[in-house]
């Protein structure tokens, strides 16, 4: 329970409805009925003067709370009896205030906050779910009103019990020796795991449970997604199978403009591989241009299997120079192809395809693209590309699995027996892309996530989403990887101060709630911190991240 100073007030609030959709009669809602006041008052007084002895004893039974004006109580009742109350207040000075000097300085900074006070549940209702279903309410109140930290003063009867529902202590403990306190706080994240156990699947938020997802892979999908999952596996032979294959490949080529996809049970490694393998039949010199992590896996591709090609090696996090690039594609030996990265995940930096599309038609020069972090992040024109590969995992926002080979124009036969049989593509469109077993499951999964009408709106959203974000970091003195004018939508990649090391920082934020990129070897190496936006986080979770990043990172 919660507890503060009362005094009589004659009560005020709205009555907006907060419908939970509780499988019981119970209903949690902000108290709007006279009869709801008159009972918060008596619940008051039964546990804030009869069980937790704060104040005196009187012959109404009633205790009215002296901010009552300004407190918006989100109730829970069952056939006109409240069972449960929690009072939130926006309004500063919070009762808080005036127990603990200088409250802010326990405070993370930039954040909006409210304070829950009186915190009651009848002691006939105390085995139940109901605490949180009130804790869900209040969520969606705090929500609404665009708080995202909560303070209050907990009893120290009841820690575990405010511990296993989010609450942070902080401070020393306040109040008098016969009644004492200690500030908590509370978080609207944490909140939200409260929300995910007690609300319905499809009235909850599409968010994934434990820590929020921050990460550039796996993301977290919509419960829709997780439920196709789940569903029973077919045969990759069956008719039903096939026209649901066939359907996803038609959604890839529409998102695209690609004219034909094929889809591969394994990795975006996979998808390069089967590239690399095309290529190597091919062959014709290439170049291959890295900026990063990832064009340098692409090299690796190439040396597995003794390609001739040539490099252009920049620095990571510099941009590729068009100019140079222009003068090797005339130089000898001239290039058939170039294979390059588009959003190099590892500097969070968005290469130029149009300006390279545009180099390669000029000189009949194949362009060959890695779109795995690219692909449902930002628009994507493979029309004219002969090879792009992405996955089902990241921007498409499916499960891992399914690794994506696009192609501008049916694959050459003539790899037939010099490749291995698993990256021959001439086999899979052959076979109508299914030459051998395929996950009914993680192609159901998929096709529900490309099922969505607003990509452009996710573009955009992305796009805006990730300025702020950089914005926010800056403010607070934080070094960003890619230069502004290439910076990638959904990946931004942070360069820690060297007196903190990445991996204790991510492990800090992960324990505050969020999970970040930071374990792989070319991260740890450069002490970077990464933070992905494919998830569509909420902002206020992203600002409860930022402050724990700063936090952190001091």
């Amino acid at each position: 329970m919660l507890t503060e100073e009362t005094s009589p007030a004659t009560p005020t609030n709205t009555d907006r409805l907060i419908d939970l959709g509780t499988s019981t009669t119970v209903r949690v809602k902000v108290a709007s009925e006279e009869w709801e006041f008159e009972q918060i008052h008596r619940l008051n007084y039964r546990t804030f003067v009869e069980e937790i002895p704060q104040h005196q004893a009187n012959p109404s039974g009633v205790l009215v709370d002296r901010f009552d004006r300004d407190n918006t109580y989100i109730v829970a009742v069952d056939n006109r009896q409240v069972l449960g109350m929690i009072a939130v207040r926006g309004t500063r000075p919070f009762s808080l205030d005036s127990k603990l000097t200088d409250l802010d300085s326990y405070l993370p900074p930039a954040r909006r906050l409210c304070e829950f006070r009186l915190l009651a549940v009848d002691k006939a209702h105390r085995a139940g779910r109901l605490l949180q279903q009130l804790i869900a309410g209040v969520w969606s109140h705090c929500n609404r009103c665009d708080y995202d930290l909560a303070v209050m003063s907990g009893t120290t009867r009841q820690l575990k019990l405010y511990r296993h529902l989010g609450f942070v202590p902080f401070g020393p403990l306040v109040g008098e020796p016969h009644a004492r306190f200690q500030p908590m706080m509370l978080t609207l994240t944490a909140a939200l795991r409260i929300v995910r156990k007690v609300v319905p699947r499809s009235a909850a938020p599409a968010v994934h449970s434990g820590p929020l997802n921050l990460l550039a892979g796996p993301v977290a999908v919509r419960p829709e997604v997780q439920d196709a999952l789940g569903e029973p596996a077919d045969s990759h032979r069956s008719p039903a199978f096939a026209l649901e294959f066939a359907a996803v490949q038609a959604m890839l080529r529409r998102l695209t403009g690609a004219p034909y996809v094929q889809l591969l049970l394994g990795s975006g490694t996979l998808a390069n591989d089967a590239v690399a393998g095309q290529l190597w039949v091919s062959r014709s010199p290439g170049l291959i241009l890295s900026n990063g992590e990832f064009g340098e896996r692409l090299l690796d591709h190439a040396a597995r299997f003794g390609m001739d090609c040539d490099v252009m090696r920049l620095p990571w996090g510099e941009p590729f120079d068009m100019v140079a690039i222009d003068h090797r594609l005339d130089a000898a030996p001239r290039p058939a192809w170039v294979w390059f990265v588009h959003l190099e995940t590892s500097t969070g930096m968005l290469n130029d395809l149009a300006a390279l599309k545009a180099l390669c038609a000029r000189r009949g020069v194949e362009l060959c693209v890695d779109a795995i972090s690219s692909l449902g992040n930002v628009p994507l024109d493979l029309g004219n590309v002969r090879y792009a590969t992405a996955v089902s995992g990241k921007g498409l926002g499916a499960f891992p699995g399914i690794a994506l080979v696009f192609h501008n124009r049916p694959i050459d036969a003539a790899g037939d027996r010099r490749l291995p049989r698993y990256l021959d593509l001439a086999l899979s469109a052959r076979d109508l892309g299914v030459p051998f077993t395929q996950s009914s499951n993680l192609i159901a999964a998929l096709q529900v996530a490309l099922q969505r009408d607003d990509w452009d709106a996710r573009f955009s959203g992305l796009a805006a989403r990730t300025e702020w974000l950089c914005d926010q970091l800056r403010q607070r003195g934080l070094q960003i990887v890619a230069p502004s004018a290439h910076r990638s939508p959904g990946v931004v990649t942070i360069a820690l101060p060297a007196h903190v090391r990445s991996a204790d920082v991510a492990a800090a934020l992960h324990r505050d709630g969020f999970a970040v990129a930071a374990h792989s070897s070319y991260l740890l190496g450069r002490n970077w911190l990464q933070i992905s936006l494919m998830s569509e986080p909420p902002r206020h979770e992203l600002e409860a991240a930022i402050s724990a990043l700063w936090r952190a990172s001091c």
